[in-house]
């Protein structure tokens, strides 16, 4: 789950973390309000899920309260584009004004999970303001890497050394140690799968502050949360995503039109990978569970027929905790209360596998059974290509 710039520094603000002050504004006149409040250079900030809003148009330096009004008024409602957007952009509906910072220095700082050595990594370098993929093709010697233990965090040696590393010395040294050690205490304390600053300031006048902020938080921990699922903006996701959401189903939409509906992580990505390796193109990841209901099947059906670039539907399942007669029942009673016209492939094996074909072959659906992945994949694409002709 990602949050708002201004969310995730109300959130870094809690745990010591410097940053401008500021205030979220949703309409010009709130925008020249608070810009007034803060007084001198301001700035004005698209508050939208993605990066790159600088270049889109998305950032405003404003002289005064006036100026920020007017830059508030051609950013909201703006449909911002960003190569992290979708391709028609995300309608603006709030900004983030505050004060402008006299920068003297960017640099960048985050902390992530190395899935590789199991343990999480900080990251910085002294190319701030950059996006960081770009940093490590161009100049992979600027990006400065600290492991920390899975029991003892990050060891005060390794803020500093990440510190010196920044360039950062005297008073900004000591105001950036503690601003790393407090970044990877809330980082841990909230479950965040990424925390984010780019850039990390020193300004003019010698201080640290975080000039933006981008945390993104575990969904399998938001139980603990509930704060941060209170932060959570619907208007930023996907709709079918959302929708998921809703029914207990992991979904992500992509770039296809063959949908695959799959129980189990490991062999949704196997099925996209083998219906890629057919010459096709997957429409979404999508894992039912392990014990998904025919309530479940059915809103899954009906999540997969709502994405209008899909053509063919590949299910490819393996009966164990979900039991095949049981997946059987779902897609038959989907099948008929949808009235679903797409194409649907189905490769099946494991607990009441034939039971389930059985009730499948008698149900008068026009379902194509295969026997094994590969057969299943080329006969989806197959069946796409006809669709989209």
């Amino acid at each position: 789950m990602k949050v708002h710039e201004y969310q995730g520094k109300a959130i870094l603000r809690e745990f010591g973390v410097p940053v401008p002050n500021g205030d979220v504004a949703d309409t010009p006149a709130q925008a020249k309000a608070i810009a007034a409040t803060l007084g001198g250079k301001i700035v004005v900030k698209a508050q939208v899920h993605a990066g790159g809003r600088g270049k889109a148009g998305g950032v405003k330096l404003c002289d005064d309260a006036a100026a920020a009004e007017a830059a508030a008024r051609q950013i909201l409602g703006m449909m911002l584009k960003t190569p992290q957007t979708p391709p028609d952009g995300i309608k603006v509906l709030k900004v983030l004004v505050e004060e402008a910072s006299p920068i003297a220095a960017e640099l960048y700082l985050s902390m992530t999970l190395d899935r590789g050595r199991g343990t999480h990594v900080v990251m910085a370098s002294p190319a701030g303001g950059m996006e960081i993929e770009e940093v490590a093709a161009r100049t992979p010697e600027k990006i400065i890497r600290e492991w920390t233990h899975p029991a003892l965090g990050l060891a005060d040696f390794q803020a500093r050394r990440l510190a010196f590393g920044l360039g950062l010395a005297g008073e900004a040294l000591k105001q950036g140690v503690g601003l790393i050690r407090n970044l990877f205490r809330l980082y841990l304390a909230k479950d965040c799968s990424l925390a984010e600053i780019n850039p990390l300031v020193v300004t003019k006048a010698g201080r640290v502050l975080a000039l933006d902020a981008k945390l993104t938080f575990d969904d399998n921990a938001l139980y603990r949360h509930p704060e941060i699922v209170a932060l959570r903006d619907i208007h930023e996701e996907d709709p079918l995503d959302v929708e998921a959401s809703k029914h207990g189903l992991n979904y992500i939409k992509l770039d296809g039109n063959v949908a695959c509906m799959v129980n189990g992580a490991g062999l949704a990505m196997a099925t996209m990978d083998i219906v890629k390796l057919a010459g096709g193109e997957p429409a979404n990841f999508l894992d039912v569970g392990g014990g998904a209901s025919p309530e479940q099947i059915e809103n899954a059906f009906r999540i997969l027929s709502s994405d209008p670039s899909v053509k063919a539907v590949f299910i490819n399942v393996f009966g164990g905790i979900l039991r095949v007669d049981r997946l059987a029942e779902g897609i038959i009673a989907a099948v008929k209360k949808l009235g679903l016209q797409l194409p649907v492939v189905l490769r099946a094996e494991g607990t009441n596998v034939e039971q389930g074909k059985k009730m499948l072959a008698e149900s008068g659906l026009a379902l194509v059974m295969v026997n094994d992945m590969g057969e299943g994949a080329q006969k989806v694409v197959e069946l796409a290509r006809g669709a989209s002709r």
